[in-house]
């Protein structure tokens, strides 16, 4: 009996100890980000002298209010959805249709391009080959650079390929007794039975075409209609002083004036990085439970 007790408090306190540990890690983890919103929210000269710890110091929306007024950001925010939203659509739809194929026993050629598509993983043609590929296709200096080279992933086709395969073959089969082609089992059937794939997919591709910026830089360089927001942030992180005082000296009034004498690069900084990565905060809780199951079917399949 005494046993018994000593047992269950060592436990209890082992628990607790557990719960302090993981809160702590969890405290580490997400602080970096918040000291950057509640840095971004605090009223630029008290921020100067008292940096924010948990809280803002003072409250201002002023960082936001001066980046909003940049040269450039709202075209580059626009850039960045319409790919974002392109390049999702269409990447999750070709890798969907090209996974439920390579799914099919009696597809023509299906081993060899099977393993060619895996090949792609693990060998690349290299930076030179594909400019020279992309400015053969006339892709350079076009929307399409940011959507086309990426419509096809590998990785992804082999996660949707593996979730297909754990699907019931009597679906597929009862309806192509009813006389339904391959087009219509997929779309009717396969797909949306396909939604915590999918959903896996789409937070990939989505999260993917959001924060890159290196196409931007390489195959539209001085196109400025085509600017990313992720590469103008990469260039603004790069310039963040000059821009301060680019800001500082934009307005006339005398009060305006001394406020914007406050604002530093870092708070342009941080700034332009909440802003950038608030899409995907936003975006990620709708897809986590299609999330953690496609994954975990994927895993288990796999």
């Amino acid at each position: 009996m005494n046993n018994h007790i000593k047992s269950s408090a060592s436990r209890r306190v082992f628990q607790v100890f557990n719960y302090i540990f993981l809160l702590f890690i969890t405290f580490i983890c997400i602080y970096p980000f918040w000291y950057v919103v509640i840095y971004t929210l605090s009223d630029p000269s008290k921020a100067g002298e008292v940096p924010p710890v948990l809280i803002p110091s003072g409250f201002s929306l002023e960082n936001y209010k001066q980046i909003l007024t940049l040269n450039g950001f709202l075209p580059s925010l626009g850039i960045s959805f319409a790919r974002t939203v392109a390049g999702t659509v269409l990447s999750v739809g070709s890798c969907s249709f090209l996974g439920y194929l390579f799914s099919k026993e009696n597809m023509p050629f299906r081993k060899f391009l099977y393993r060619f598509l895996i090949l792609t993983m693990y060998i690349s043609g290299g930076m030179i080959a594909t400019y020279i590929v992309i400015k053969s296709y006339g892709l350079l200096n076009t929307f399409w650079v940011y959507i086309i080279p990426g419509m096809i992933s590998a990785y992804n086709v082999v996660l949707i390929k593996t979730y297909v395969e754990s699907l019931p073959a009597s679906l597929e089969e009862s309806a192509k007794l009813d006389g339904a082609g391959v087009l219509t089992i997929f779309t009717k059937i396969i797909f949306p039975l396909s939604k915590p794939i999918i959903a896996t997919v789409a937070v990939f591709v989505a999260v993917g075409q959001w924060n890159s910026w290196f196409d931007n830089h390489i195959y539209t360089r001085g196109v400025e209609e085509l600017k990313t927001l992720q590469y103008l942030l990469y260039n603004y992180l790069n310039e963040a002083q000059r821009i301060a005082e680019q800001l500082r000296n934009a307005t006339s009034s005398a009060d305006a004036s001394v406020l914007m004498q406050e604002i530093s690069s870092k708070g342009i900084r941080m700034s332009i990085t909440v802003l950038a990565a608030l899409p995907i905060f936003l975006f990620y809780p709708f897809m986590q439970k299609y999330f953690v199951k496609g994954i975990m079917v994927g895993a288990v399949k796999g």
